[in-house]
């Protein structure tokens, strides 16, 4: 049976939420373990999971936009994923310990599962061709995956790192085969799902950012400094969050309005990973802040404070920059006092440095809210060049 076409926007079910709560189990381990280890090394073990763990969504999100949750066979692929991603992020904190095995096989379940799965739905022929190329892609890392769990130490992170490599390319190029390439346009998608998609994922993000602000109270002793510190904390949230937002509706009417939604979304879920690998960076900076705040600020916590806004900021304006015909320049010129504030406030007492970082944000967000409602920038792109093929 091959599948019909599906409007482009479609409520989100309560199935698809529920699927959601997986991965706020995830980000709040993830955010766990680069806080238990902020090394250079424990950075980089954080970022080749969570790396995972995002791909693993992402894809699992974009088969059910191709293939609606409502659709029984979609129910039962979404229970089998909620399953097998439950040990997979149960895994987290000893991934690069005895539970390597757990981990990858939990993942390559879910990764290769699903898509042969997608193979037997009855996609239309366009998506059916793209999603076997999809399948060598995915394979081709496996054992890269599996030699991983097999070693210890630093090798591990090597050949997980090699095999998230592969993934990343093959995302970023839409993986291409020798002579095997589609136009994105000629493909019926439901964009306006997956944005909405993204944007509760989003919410789940700034969740546990709150989260840890909330938990950081709670075990710090109540002065005016543990209360100083959770406030600017929950500023600088809150400014992040009316940054993604509050003019994030002419971004849906793109979605609408666009020729090629699948390009459009395929630039939102590269966007949306560096948006939420952000978020992680400033959740644990916020826990850090507010439980050691007269301390030096260090590389570590500037870089945290710092580096997760500009991360943030810079994906959902290289998003944007995809989209329209013009770059939101407010929010390019605001990475460089975001990296200048972390070049100066190494040896800042962490309260300050967090003081710094959230007024940096909480300006940019002021200084887009008195910006036109009728600003050029809201325009959708007419000339931007079209990818060859806008799969994930």
């Amino acid at each position: 049976m091959e599948l019909t076409s599906v409007p482009a926007r479609r409520e989100v079910t309560p199935l698809e939420l529920f699927f959601d709560l997986v991965y706020v189990f995830a980000i709040g381990q993830l955010s766990h373990q680069l806080l238990v280890h902020p090394t250079w090394t424990g950075a980089a073990q954080t970022l080749v999971l969570y790396l995972a763990v995002y791909a693993a969504w992402a894809y699992t999100t974009w088969a059910v936009t191709l293939v609606p949750a409502e659709d029984p066979r979609t129910q039962r692929m979404l229970l089998a994923v909620i399953f097998a991603g439950l040990f997979m992020n149960a895994a987290i904190p000893r991934a690069f310990g005895d539970a390597g095995w757990v981990f990858v096989a939990a993942f390559l379940l879910i990764h290769l599962g699903r898509t042969v799965w997608l193979l037997t739905v009855g996609l239309d022929p366009v998506n059916q061709e793209h999603f076997r190329r999809v399948l060598v892609w995915f394979a081709a890392p496996a054992p890269l995956w599996v030699t991983g769990a097999a070693v210890d130490g630093g090798a591990r992170l090597a050949w997980w790192a090699a095999a998230i490599l592969v993934e990343l390319v093959g995302t970023w190029a839409a993986h291409p085969l020798p002579g095997r390439r589609l136009d994105s346009r000629e493909v019926t998608f439901a964009g306006g799902h997956l944005l909405e998609r993204g944007r509760l994922f989003v919410i789940i993000a700034f969740g546990e950012t709150v989260m840890t602000t909330g938990t950081a109270l709670t075990t710090a002793p109540y002065q005016p400094m543990t209360l100083l510190t959770s406030s600017v904390a929950l500023t600088g949230t809150v400014a992040l969050f009316w940054l993604f937002f509050s003019h994030s509706e002419r971004v849906v009417r793109h979605y609408e309005r666009s020729e090629d939604p699948m390009r459009a979304g395929r630039s939102g879920v590269i966007s949306l990973m560096a948006s939420v690998a952000g978020l992680i960076a400033v959740a644990v900076a916020d826990e850090r802040v507010i439980a050691h705040p007269v301390e030096h600020a260090g590389i570590t916590t500037s870089l945290l404070l710092f580096g997760g806004p500009s991360l943030y900021i810079g994906a959902q304006t290289w998003h944007g920059a995809t989209l329209f015909d013009d770059l939101l320049w407010s929010r390019l010129l605001a990475l460089s006092p975001l990296v200048i504030g972390c070049a100066l406030t190494t040896t800042a007492p962490a309260y300050l440095a967090a003081v710094i970082a959230a007024a940096i944000v909480v300006a940019l967000a002021m200084s887009e809210e008195r910006r036109p409602a009728g600003d050029a920038r809201a325009r959708p792109s007419s000339s931007a060049p079209q990818l060859a093929d806008g799969n994930i």
